[in-house]
């Protein structure tokens, strides 16, 4: 029995992990969580899964929980956050919080000991020299959820990592793979929400629609697998049925192939290094699928992409930097206040205006985070 501590419990990948604990109850148990104000389904989480620890967003929201569940330790804000990520009777954290905010916790349960399944793409983006780092002081595993990354994790297995040549990340292009810049001009929230395989939660979903999404993978690999960004590449695959390959000195190339379906690489996370069935996901039929597709990808179209290469290149703080002016920029295309094309606009000064510091500390992390908030936020 794997006892999990979950962050973000009513998020997309949270769900999906509750998803894995429900088929699979005599393998895990959900020990502890976190959902940010999303109180109505906090309310079923608990009723149905019974976890020691919740964590919210707000104290009204902690306030209201406790006299509906008088004997449910509950807690809130970014102390509850870290309080859940370190749970004591847990054995895994699943962070799958969305932004920065993951990141704190995530190194408290390294220190902690805990095994670490990764979803939260901000805390390998912002500080991956320093989360790296404390896991292998801490002897603590890094297991990526991502598809993306758990395709390459699986194809590994058994593999010398000194006999890699380059990491080939696939890409299915997003909402928007088919249309022109020209065309982007006037596209809605709608319409950018509109994923032709996964289901994401929105802000996933729009940074798929600018590649950014496939970016900030790059700079995760980058730190998972320790290879520099020359030897990571980026693929155009609409079917999204090959997740991502690796290929070797010798030119094989191996690769994880599966239906869309993010459940899988979370149980893989969750039971690695074993694996267990999983009867609610479709088996992949290549046969009904008939051809995959497969196109060089264009950095000039998807700029994203382009900056997150440059700023993982660049290194310091300028990941940080690309992550937060994001972040910031998403949220209002979100809210009807910039155009889709201004994302990348507003990305784009928010990485030109910033002084790189190198080697920087959590500290000098969160500062930069915080001004290119502020910065970005003054342009809408």
């Amino acid at each position: 029995m794997k006892r999990i501590s979950l962050l973000g419990a009513s998020g997309s990948i949270g769900m999906q992990t509750l998803d894995i604990i429900r088929e699979h109850p005599e393998k895990f148990q959900l020990s502890a969580m976190s959902v940010g104000r999303n109180i109505d389904l906090a309310r079923k989480i608990i009723m149905e899964f019974s976890p020691e620890f919740v964590s919210v967003q707000n104290k009204l929201d902690s306030e209201a929980l406790k006299a509906e569940f008088p004997g449910q330790a509950i807690s809130y804000g970014s102390a509850g956050l870290e309080e859940a990520a370190v749970y004591h009777k847990s054995d895994i954290l699943v962070n799958a919080v969305l932004g920065s905010v993951g990141l704190k916790p995530t190194l408290e349960a390294i220190k902690s000991g805990k095994t670490i399944a990764i979803a939260n793409k901000e805390t390998l983006v912002t500080a991956g020299h320093i989360v790296m780092e404390a896991a292998e002081k801490h002897g603590v595993p890094i297991l990526p959820v991502d598809s993306e990354h758990s395709a390459i994790f699986q194809s590994l297995q058994g593999e010398n990592p000194k006999n890699i040549e380059r990491l080939i990340i696939t890409a299915s292009g997003g909402s928007f793979r088919d249309l022109t810049r020209e065309q982007l001009k006037n596209v809605s929230v709608a319409d950018a929400l509109n994923h032709p395989n996964w289901s994401m939660g929105a802000k996933i979903t729009i940074d798929s629609a600018t590649m950014m999404n496939k970016g900030l993978e790059v700079i995760e690999a980058h730190w998972l697998f320790s290879l520099p960004y020359e030897r990571i590449s980026v693929l155009l695959h609409k079917e999204s049925i090959i997740h991502s390959m690796v290929e070797f000195h010798d030119t094989s190339i191996m690769a994880q192939l599966g239906t869309p379906d993010m459940r899988v690489p979370i149980q893989y996370a969750l039971t690695y290094p074993d694996r267990a069935p999983l009867s609610s996901s479709k088996r992949l039929n290549l046969a009904e699928i008939g051809t995959l597709n497969f196109k060089k990808m264009d950095f000039t179209r998807f700029r994203c992409l382009q900056f997150a290469y440059d700023a993982g290149k660049t290194g310091g703080t300028m990941p940080a930097v690309l992550n937060a002016a994001n972040e910031i920029a998403v949220a209002a295309f979100l809210d009807g206040k910039i155009s889709f094309l201004q994302i990348e606009d507003m990305i784009e000064k928010a990485l030109n205006g910033h002084n790189t510091i190198a080697n920087p500390s959590l500290e000098t992390i969160q500062e930069v985070d915080e001004e290119t908030r502020k910065f970005v936020s003054t342009l809408i």
